[in-house]
């Protein structure tokens, strides 16, 4: 039987791994037995899973496989189980080091959506989309704040943070009406010309541009953006690997395996461009062998320029604190998610008043749009299931039936870190 526990890391946190619908599926097409732990904050009752044939319980005691979406607290993990869920260790976060600890000592298997990977790499289950969607909605929304407080009148102050639309579709239709408003009305001219530049071109990314192209857009190229004229649009720019970092030797190209493989070889590259934006919508993966986007030296020198700095808005979808941009000192929540960053003192001051930047670092963005997202999530996970159900986790991992992708996506198998992961040994330890 396949538990679906009660998420417990942030009353925001109303996502489930998998819906209703996608569980009676399971039930009635391969013969899938679920418990759902009961819970009054999930974003979808108790009443619609034991509708869909699910057993409803208070706890999870007698499943041997548990699925969930966040963090589990290391007191809540059970020997000898099977945990499949986001546990954000691949880096050595120290903060989850207890909990990766504790799967070893009591014996248990984990299996990280994060690793389920096809053979080239690529995530094949995922929120990362749902990221970009919340995250730009709440950029816009920070932005329309912000100008409020400079005393500039703009249609994005009629925006709402994400989670105080209904769904996905409502945000969708609401900020399609401010974009519309642009179109008849222009904007002001001190916001002309307005820039958001897209750091990344992933999943996080295209589902930040979703919602940043239904206002009236023309995209231009990093290398034209001294160019860009003032004008009653919105503009964006995508920055890729090639236009964040340089190599240290002028005179050999920039190539791209080797700036994985050395970055040692780079140096950063991204500091005269953030000069032309408005808005940056940060959506890469980073690690810190890779040059950072922006230092805090860097914000000092962008807001101590003549005339002030455009930038208004940082929304750090990727969030990553003390990461790629010196700005993100710490994470937010859909409660309070704003701050605005001293590029001199290096301190923050929650709000949209001030010197600075405002940053969004809320990092567990799509929780703002949980039906939406879950409903996604959902989908890409359940192929995976009937396979995981049958699995005989005694067998040793590559004869217990998992698939390649999930065998792949196991950190820790009869309490052992697996081989791709030991490297999380000095970490845990």
């Amino acid at each position: 039987m396949l538990g679906i526990r009660h998420e417990d890391k942030s009353t925001w946190e109303a996502r489930v791994p998998l819906t209703p619908p996608d569980v009676q599926r399971l039930i009635s097409t391969h013969g899938v037995e679920f418990c759902v732990q009961s819970s009054p904050a999930r974003v979808f009752p108790d009443e619609q899973y034991a509708a869909a044939g699910a057993v409803v319980a208070a706890d999870l005691a007698g499943c041997p496989i548990i699925l969930g979406v966040k963090e589990i607290p290391p007191e809540r993990l059970e020997p000898e189980k099977t945990y499949i869920y986001f546990a954000h260790v691949i880096k050595g976060q120290a903060a989850n080091m207890p909990a990766l600890r504790r799967l070893l000592d009591l014996k248990c298997q984990l299996i990280d959506y994060e690793r389920i990977v096809d053979e080239q790499g690529r995530r094949l289950v995922f929120f990362g989309r749902f990221a970009g969607l919340a995250g730009m909605i709440d950029t816009l929304w920070a932005f329309g704040q912000r100008l409020q407080t400079e005393g500039i009148d703009s249609p994005f102050s009629r925006i709402q943070p994400a989670h105080r639309y209904t769904d996905l579709a409502h945000a969708q239709r609401e900020i399609a009406s401010v974009g519309e408003t642009i179109q008849r009305n222009g904007l002001p001219g001190a916001l002309q010309p307005l820039v958001c530049g897209f750091a990344g071109y992933g999943k996080v990314a295209l589902g930040a541009q979703e919602i940043y192209d239904l206002l009236p857009v023309e995209e231009v190229a990093p290398e034209n953006l001294a160019d860009v004229p003032a004008a009653n649009m919105c503009y964006k720019v995508i920055f890729r690997e090639e236009h964040l970092a340089e190599r240290r030797d002028p005179s050999a190209p920039f190539e791209l395996q080797e700036y994985y493989d050395h970055p040692e070889l780079y140096q950063a590259a991204f500091y005269p461009h953030a000069r032309y934006l408005t808005l940056l919508v940060n959506c890469i993966y980073w690690e810190p062998k890779y040059p950072r986007l922006l230092t805090q030296e860097q914000f000092r020198d962008l807001f101590a320029q003549a005339g002030g700095a455009r930038l208004r808005v940082v929304g750090d979808i990727t969030c990553d604190v003390d990461g790629s941009l010196a700005c993100t000192t710490r994470a937010t929540t859909p409660d309070s998610p704003l701050y605005v960053y001293d590029p001199v003192t290096g301190r923050t001051r929650d709000g949209v008043s001030g010197p600075g930047p405002v940053v969004q670092a809320v990092d567990f963005l799509p929780c703002e749009l949980p039906v939406d997202a879950s409903g996604y999530f959902s989908n890409t996970l359940s192929p995976f299931v009937p396979a995981l159900a049958r699995a005989d986790f005694t067998r040793p991992l590559s004869e217990c039936g998992l698939p390649l992708e999930l065998q792949r996506a196991t950190i820790v198998y009869h309490g052992q870190l697996t081989e791709a992961y030991r490297y999380l040994e000095e970490h845990v330890r």
